[in-house]
């Protein structure tokens, strides 16, 4: 087809006319906005502008012309996109106060628009005259802008919601959404705030069905679509606006200072194109509002940026490790995977990625000396980590303990403690940039004669100057510690400078030195000591677990017996939140880049689809290892050791969704061999992904003298561990993969990362893309969600159809969850196969999340965030069970948790309907310490606490 003249174009209006294109307008438009940019208060209608500007706006012209021809060869240019096309010219060329006031104009247009199309609504309907908005019936008048005020119509509310596919749901009746948003309304509100009643009145709705969830994720982002769009979902032309605004936002971001200048390397018309506005809809409405509150760009507290956008943003700034030939390739590879919720980058880099400052990592670990500089500039350190959203875990057992002598001032020591308090301090004032609570975690071994102390850091009784209520504590512990707990036998307290060789060795060296030094201790030759029963010490440890959920139990030896890195560095302690397992020393930070895999959207037709997770991993780790090139390093340590190593972890989150699309029970063998086999899946390809980059772009620097150069995959150092323990590790070696081809893959071509996995908290990311929490049962099927966005009601959507399936759920049934506190197990109305599926976090022994984890670890290199769930109190049983983990192998675990403060609101529920008061409405009695048998138990519990969320990793 032949290209049109200019005489044979034609503009479409917004009223639908179609007239003759006219160039010569657009270019009488641009000179007037330049001349009144240029003379401010005093426009001066025929000045002449510089010939660079009139090249400018010829230029334009020009753009507009042949995008015009272009569409006349199959419709007709609309005027909002010859507007875009003007928009875009102006900022392309730097004129950014004239597109500002271009901008400002169309946005004048458009609300001048909007009032005039109201009143004419309001002149229309049926049965009103002129005097329609004077009447009673008008509850409250809504203000447009200042100084307009219309009255409020809720015909126009039904039309707009009517007009969103989510609220044609037969669950969903608009009317009530309506006169919720009447009642709570008052004279004077804004558009703003008729759109966020609308998300309220439909919010407060989730808990009876699903189909809120998905109207409130709607609502949600209409908001944020006139914003960042100016128009909604309702829009004809909404997919068109969508692409067409993704350059605006680009230019907008760079303008403003939140975006790189390197985003415009890009083909963006490629990019464009790649988009796909209808993935927004895949958002669940807490996922929305998560992304809205902290994750997506803001300009003035204004949202420029879309889901689709963030995710292409962020796909954008991974790219940019790539050539420049392939750069634009790969960032749709990227951004089609993330997009898809098949996998999901860690916090910081969804927060930073493609931005001014891209700070990509999640985790920094690092270890004290004992010298004063030192430990301030770890504080100092840990400040500017924090700023950029890292969270940190710092080793303390270097430094010596209280009463020990300082030879430059011949004084002595106040030991760790002090310190500690300084260093929660900071990171409550350096609270991630404004975005999230800054956290830390502490960590000491306990051979550490201010160890007892340590312990006492989170309670919240005693001198408050020593303790630390925002503060993580983890003990770092030996596997002599649980050798002699298990013998019934001391163990003996040092101070670090008498005993300088402990803190950097494990196994059998760990025993020797340690053994050593006692007969030393014996002999009066080393002044600082103290002996207790091992026994006592794990009492009062397991104590303060139960009474604060401190410390964390991590074991020292397995993390680093299993270490790949051996051969160049000691693992001194994991992270914020146990999953990572890096060496640290006074030179090097450690560092690691998470991302975690959505495990239940590769479980197709029942099973686990190993095409679909071998591209998922095979992606997800060249996305890891760019982070590593492109990441920006707030010290010098945490860049020498990233590049020196470039560990990553990748993880995995969904487990249980996975189990209930399989029809797996937690709580059952076939979830433990699902365990083992979807790890050694994610483990296999992982591994084999890293080693094709090596052959690709070379090995990392300290490659040569590694596990992995020895021949030694994770699979294989079980056994190092068992000989280095000298009792037999009971964990089943199996395998149902051929991993000959990955080992003469890495022969071959060497390894890119010095670590691959870590199974991470994710708490933000799985609400994202709402799934279950990394390897975590389910919580409870309906509760109260609390974070930095609110307050939130969530419902299961899986029980919900599965009992709808059946015609079970009805109102009755959600008054009994509530009234269950959102668990199954004591429901007579549900069927016993339900409750099994659909089985909570609380009705799980945890022997079986102990053994799922046991199974995974053979396969992981680093290790995986263990929450440890119980229901009743029992210090027998916790006692067992911390053992049980040890003797299985698990190099960590997280959180001991019990029921959660906040529980379901019960105000609506009659209480008398329900009979015996649920056990798990009881109040559990406690106790001040735990009584430890060696015996072996079953169940048990700890004291309340509540639902601890952590951000800091994902």
């Amino acid at each position: 087809m032949s290209t049109p003249s200019i005489g044979e174009l034609s503009v479409c209006k917004r009223d639908g006319r179609e007239v003759t294109f006219d160039p010569q307008r657009i270019e009488v438009a641009l000179r007037k906005a330049f001349r009144a940019e240029r003379s401010a208060d005093r426009p001066t209608a025929e000045e002449t502008l510089p010939t660079e500007i009139e090249n400018d706006i010829q230029a334009i012209v020009q753009s507009v012309v042949e995008a015009a021809a272009e569409a006349n060869r199959e419709t007709t240019i609309g005027v909002e996109q010859v507007q875009d096309i003007v928009e875009i010219g102006l900022m392309k060329r730097q004129h950014y106060r004239v597109s500002r006031r271009y901008i400002l104009y169309r946005s004048e247009q458009a609300r001048v628009r909007a009032v005039r199309q109201q009143d004419s609504d309001l002149l229309d309907r049926p049965g009103n005259g002129n005097e329609a908005a004077a009447t009673s019936n008008i509850p409250f008048y809504v203000t447009l802008e200042p100084g307009v005020r219309v009255p409020f119509d809720a015909t126009r509310l039904e039309r707009f919601l009517t007009s969103i596919p989510a609220a044609s749901a037969s669950e969903v009746s608009t009317s009530d959404i309506i006169d919720e948003v009447i009642r709570s309304g008052f004279d004077g509100m804004t558009t703003d705030d008729l759109a966020r009643s609308l998300v309220l009145s439909t919010r407060c709705r989730i808990e009876r069905d699903p189909a809120f969830d998905r109207l409130a994720a709607a609502l949600q982002l209409s908001i944020l679509y006139r914003q960042a769009l100016g128009v909604t979902q309702t829009a004809a032309d909404f997919e068109r606006v969508y692409r067409d605004r993704f350059e605006h936002f680009l230019i907008e971001g760079i303008r403003e200072g939140r975006l790189s200048e390197q985003l415009r390397e890009f083909d963006l018309a490629k990019l464009t194109a790649a988009l796909q506005p209808l993935r927004d809809t895949q958002f669940r409405y807490l996922g929305v509002q998560t992304i809205y509150d902290r994750y997506l760009l803001h300009v003035d507290g204004r949202r420029i940026e879309t889901p689709q956008y963030f995710w292409m943003r962020v796909s954008m700034g991974l790219a940019l490790a790539e050539s420049a030939d392939s750069r634009t390739d790969r960032a749709i590879e990227f951004y089609r995977l993330l997009s898809s919720f098949r996998f999901t980058s860690a916090t910081p880099t969804l927060f930073n990625s493609g931005t001014c400052h891209p700070q990509l990592s999640s985790c920094y670990l690092t270890t004290v000396q004992d010298d004063l500089e030192d430990i301030f500039a770890c504080i100092s350190d840990n400040a500017m980590l924090s700023k950029w959203a890292g969270g940190l875990g710092n080793d303390w057992t270097n430094v010596r303990a209280t009463g020990s002598l300082i030879k430059g001032t011949n004084g002595t020591s106040q030991g760790v403690i002090p310190f500690l308090k300084v260093v929660n301090d900071a990171a409550v004032a350096v609270n991630q940039g404004g975005k999230r609570k800054g956290a830390v975690c502490a960590y000491m071994e306990p051979w550490h004669l201010d160890f007892e102390e340590f312990l006492d850091l989170r309670k919240n009784t005693g001198d408050d100057r020593r303790r630390t209520h925002d503060m993580h504590t983890a003990s770092w512990i030996p596997d002599l510690f649980m050798q002699r707990l298990r013998d019934g036998g001391t163990w003996t307290l040092f101070s670090p400078q008498e005993v300088p060789d402990l803190h950097d060795t494990y196994g059998k060296a760990f025993q020797e030195r340690y053994e050593h030094y006692e007969r030393q201790a014996e002999a009066g030759k080393i002044k600082q000591h103290r002996q207790v029963p091992a026994v006592d010490l794990w009492r009062k440890l397991l104590t303060r677990t139960f009474e604060t959920g401190h410390p964390w139990v991590t074991f020292k030896d397995p993390s680093n017996i299993r270490s790949p890195q051996d051969h160049v560095g000691v693992v001194h302690s994991s992270n914020l939140c146990t999953e990572i397992l890096l060496n640290t020393s006074q030179d090097e930070t450690a560092v690691c880049n998470l991302g975690s895999i959505n495990l239940a959207e590769h479980i197709v037709d029942g099973k686990l689809d190993h095409q679909r997770l071998c591209e998922t991993v095979t992606t997800a780790m060249r996305m890891l290892d760019n982070v590593i090139d492109i990441n920006f390093y707030p010290t010098p340590k945490s860049k020498n050791a990233n590049t020196r190593h470039r560990p990553v972890g990748l993880g995995m989150m969904g487990f249980q969704d996975a189990l209930q699309r399989l029809g797996i029970s937690y709580a059952s063998e076939a979830a433990i061999q699902f365990a083992d086999e979807s790890a050694e899946a994610i483990s296999y390809y992982a591994i084999l992904a890293s080693s094709n980059l090596a052959k690709e772009r070379g090995t990392y620097q300290t490659y040569n003298g590694s596990k992995w150069d020895r021949g030694l995959l994770p699979i294989d150092t079980l056994e190092l561990l068992q000989q280095e323990r000298g009792e037999t590790l009971d964990v089943d070696r199996g395998s149902t993969l051929d991993w000959q081809p990955v080992r003469e893959a890495i022969a071959e071509h060497g390894m890119r990362n010095s670590n691959c996995l870590a199974i991470a908290p994710t708490a933000t990311i799985s609400t994202i893309i709402g799934v279950t929490q990394s390897i975590e049962p389910t919580y409870k099927y309906l509760y109260a969600k609390s974070n930095l966005s609110g307050d939130f009601i969530q419902v299961h959507a899986d029980l919900v159809e599965e009992l709808k399936r059946r015609e079970l759920w009805n109102a009755g049934l959600l008054d009994e969850l509530k009234y269950h506190d959102g668990t199954l197990a004591e429901m007579p109305s549900i069927p016993q196969d339900i409750k099994e599926l659909f089985c909570s976090a609380f009705e799980i022994d945890p022997r079986w999340l102990i053994e799922a984890a046991a199974r995974r670890q053979k396969w992981i290199d680093q290790g995986q965030s263990l929450n440890l769930y119980v229901a009743q109190p029992s210090g027998k049983a916790i006692d067992a069970m911390y053992q049980h983990a040890w003797k299985q192998g698990l190099k960590t675990t997280y959180y001991l948790r019990s029921l959660a403060a906040t529980q379901v609101e019960k105000s609506t529920v009659d209480v008398n309907r329900h009979g015996i008061q649920p056990r798990w409405m009881k109040s559990a009695s406690s106790s001040s310490s735990i009584r430890v048998d060696r015996a072996s138990a079953t169940s048990g519990s700890v004291c309340s606490i509540d639902d601890p969320d952590c951000e800091a990793c994902q």
